[in-house]
């Protein structure tokens, strides 16, 4: 057997060339690694004009050092503290795609007698060995990485390859390998440095919305896709649920039980926090012991289905909650703001005390306040300001149920409102309100300030029913989470495309060009806060401009152009996206755009028979545009797929506009 101190000095020999100086961050040169996460630096550079693949999310930093390494047939994996058995799946997997056709894995202790062409170590930054080959390596920070932070290098030595992945902690490790995936490929490992660590503690999405629940497949698959983007928490909220909310006494069935207990040894196993939320708003007795012993009874099944993270939820119980015992008015008075407040956080804190102080593992409480949205401060903030438990971090929705943007100043406010840790619950991309009735909501996240981070604990985005079509804004959402100063949504927005096509050019264009027909994001009262179908809009406007100044022929070509576009996608997105929900969910929509692109080649005809002189042809092209363009508003969303039920919106604004319009151009 090869010795610990063998392999320490043959890895630390080889990263040292990987072409930092010693003492200098992997960064750009003279600049020292951020050592909190208010303080992130990007330096991307290239070797001989090779670009760096792209990473998802953006890593705070990543510098070419050397060139590709070479991936060849057979290659070691050597894992150590930190590193638990799906890390070394992940790199395996990688290696293979990259052309590895023998991977071997093996503690670091028992590392084969002979090593292979290549070998990848991965562990806890602080595990020996690891520690011994991050001080021989010069492509490291001496000082301490995050929480969930990791870094990354990769060097030769006399034809051999060596490649080094260490966590601050094992999640750190489990996200060096999610990154190492995406720097391996086509026979090759690029020659990269990455120091990484995320600006946001916590970072996930809450299954929060009225409606059809997710079924347990979707969960599962969700709680790996969680995993593989970095987010690291998966709230259990679905307001119809039963068990969650009207029914919040019962332990769930045998069935259900099992399914829960699963899904937690899933998210564990994906570094996912799986965070239950309990709803005993609107029945709950605040100040009757039945109750009360009947809420810690309910979480102490949970826990012992494997589940360690709770919330308390007590919204949509407007205006205000109805005392459900005679023991609340005696104790708190007749129902006001301040009364309200002061009976959930005595429920709160003496859950937070009798249950969650008493169990290892559990984390404090969260707890979603009755009023969850604005600024304002009131009578109910300030006692909750005053009473809840220091430790219990709130949730807060924004300034509106839907927020058009948060601001820094606006998260600020936040903090000092509520007095606590307070995590950002954005009711994005989330499709269960009149407003968004017929809409899929498929835009990038955006309009949320950078600095986030620096006022509030962490976000999660409220997905919509269609859980697949969700991971659009999921991806991008983790994409800013991760890194807000980095953060690109157009370029975020063509990545989480790329993510669902498996990366094929012709399928991502092609279903780029249907996102944009879903960019529309309604608010909860005003003007939508994300515009309708801009690239689309664009192309239709310069198509208008150049006929109205003579270019009659330029214009119809460029229409024509577009219209191929919008008719071929439907059918390039149904072969050739990955993920076999998107397509279920995305029927009814996809169904209404061959429709649309049929109208708008009727109008493309129409315009074209015109500019030769042929009114009348023209006139009955048009005529057969606007019929096919109203079999296509009648398509109607799935029934029972989603809330509330509606007509199909593509573009609507934009599309529809230009054809009803079209006729007028002379």
């Amino acid at each position: 057997m090869i010795s610990r101190r063998t392999v320490t000095t043959f890895l630390g020999a080889g990263l040292l060339l990987s072409g930092c100086a010693p003492g200098d961050a992997p960064g750009s040169a003279g600049r020292s690694v951020p050592r909190t996460p208010k303080a992130p630096s990007i330096a991307l550079e290239a070797v001989a004009g090779k670009a760096l693949p792209t990473v998802s999310p953006t890593p705070q930093q990543i510098r070419r050092t050397g060139p590709d390494l070479p991936v060849p047939r057979l290659v070691d994996i050597l894992t150590a503290e930190g590193a638990d058995p799906r890390c070394a799946d992940i790199v395996g997997q990688a290696l293979r795609r990259a052309g590895a056709a023998d991977v071997r894995v093996s503690p670091v202790g028992s590392a084969p007698r002979s090593p292979r062409p290549l070998t990848v170590v991965l562990g806890n930054a602080a595990a020996p060995p690891m520690a011994g080959m991050l001080q021989r390596s010069r492509a490291f920070s001496a000082g301490p990485l995050p929480p969930e932070g990791y870094q990354i290098t990769a060097g030769s030595l006399g034809g051999r390859t060596a490649v080094l992945l260490a966590g601050a902690d094992d999640d750190g490790v489990f996200y060096a390998a999610q990154t190492f995936a995406q720097l391996a490929g086509d026979r090759r490992i690029a020659g990269a440095t990455v120091v990484d660590h995320p600006a946001m503690p916590l970072r996930g999405v809450v299954e929060g919305f009225y409606g059809k629940p997710w079924t347990h497949q979707e969960r599962m698959d969700q709680i790996a896709f969680f995993g593989s983007v970095k987010l690291n928490t998966y709230l259990y909220a679905p307001k119809d649920d039963p068990y969650e909310r009207d029914r919040w006494r019962d332990p769930y069935p045998a069935r259900q039980a099992r399914e829960l207990a699963e899904l937690a040894r899933h998210a564990a196993a994906h570094h996912v926090r799986f965070t239950y939320v309990l709803s005993p708003g609107k029945s709950i007795g605040y100040n009757d012991a039945g109750d009360r012993k009947a809420l810690t009874g309910k979480l102490r099944f949970l826990y012992d289905l494997g589940i360690k993270d709770f919330a308390l939820a007590f919204d949509d119980v407007h205006p205000l909650p109805v005392w459900n015992s005679a023991a609340d008015l005696a104790r708190y008075g007749t129902v006001s703001e301040q009364a309200a407040a002061a009976a959930q956080s005595d429920l709160t804190n003496r859950v937070q005390r009798e249950f969650a102080d008493r169990h290892p593992g559990v984390r404090p409480l969260q707890f979603v306040p009755t009023q969850y949205s604005d600024l304002a401060d009131s009578p109910y903030k300030k006692t909750l300001r005053r009473t809840l438990d220091s430790r219990v971090k709130v949730w807060w929705t924004g300034a509106d149920v839907v927020p058009t943007s948060i601001t820094s100043g606006q998260a600020r406010r936040a903090a000092d409102v509520w007095g606590h840790d307070v995590l950002l619950w954005d009711n994005y991309p989330t499709n269960d309100y009149d407003r968004a009735a017929g809409r899929l909501l498929l835009a990038p996240y955006d309009k949320r300030t950078p600095e986030l981070g620096e006022h509030l604990g962490g976000l999660a985005l409220n997905p919509m029913n269609q859980a697949s079509a969700s991971k659009i804004a999921e991806f991008t959402g983790a994409d800013y989470a991760w890194n807000p100063r980095a953060y690109r949504p157009a370029d975020s927005w063509r990545a989480a495309a790329a993510y669902l096509t498996g990366g094929n050019q012709q399928t991502t264009r092609a279903l780029l060009v249907f996102l944009d027909t879903q960019h529309l994001a309604p608010s909860w009262s005003d003007a939508p806060w994300q515009p309708p179908a801009p690239a689309l809009k664009a192309r239709l406007d310069a198509v208008e401009r150049s006929w109205r100044a003579g270019r009659k022929d330029r214009a119809v070509a460029a229409l024509r152009a577009q219209v191929d576009a919008l008719a071929q996608a439907p059918g390039r997105i149904r072969q050739g996206v990955t993920d076999p929900g998107f397509v279920t969910e995305a029927k009814p929509w996809l169904d209404a755009l061959t429709l649309w692109a049929q109208a708008l080649r009727h109008t493309c005809e129409a315009l074209e028979l015109r500019s030769s002189g042929r009114s009348t042809q023209a006139t009955r092209s048009f005529t057969a545009a606007a019929d096919v363009a109203r079999q296509a508003s009648a398509i109607r969303t799935l029934p029972g797929a989603t809330r509330p039920q509606g007509t199909v919106k593509i573009a609507d604004g934009v599309l529809d506009t230009f054809i009803q319009r079209a006729p007028q151009l002379t």
